[in-house]
């Protein structure tokens, strides 16, 4: 299992301890130091059976910076995946990656449910 997290984020740091209180120790990934590439986003994306758009952070500065709620409706999909693996601060976090699951965002009852707990 893999947490991408950043280590200053709030909800990252709860989502860190709820999965330490619970015996769990994924692979850790600071996203900001190793951003997701643009082959694991689109895996990730394809297993989450989410929309792209719900991998963007779009609380962030980065976000707002670049205008990205007016521009991405105008972007490809390739365009958004080539986009959001150039900065991990443009997606949204924590991510955490199981087998058989993709979670974005920290949701301690869908996390629950995804680890069986």
């Amino acid at each position: 299992m893999l947490l991408l997290c950043y280590p200053k984020c709030s909800t990252c740091r709860k989502a860190e301890k709820w999965l330490e209180a619970h015996k769990i120790a994924p692979e850790y990934r600071d996203i900001k130091e190793q951003n997701p590439t643009c082959e694991e986003l689109r895996e990730w994306v394809g297993r989450s059976g989410l929309p792209l758009k719900k991998f963007f952070n779009t609380s962030g500065l980065q976000y707002k910076a670049l205008g990205l709620k007016d521009k991405l409706p105008e972007m490809s999909e390739e365009e958004q995946l080539r986009l959001l693996s150039t900065d991990g601060m443009l997606v949204k976090r924590p991510l955490l990656i199981g087998e058989d699951f993709v979670a974005v965002g920290f949701r301690e009852e869908q996390w629950k449910e995804l680890l069986g707990l």
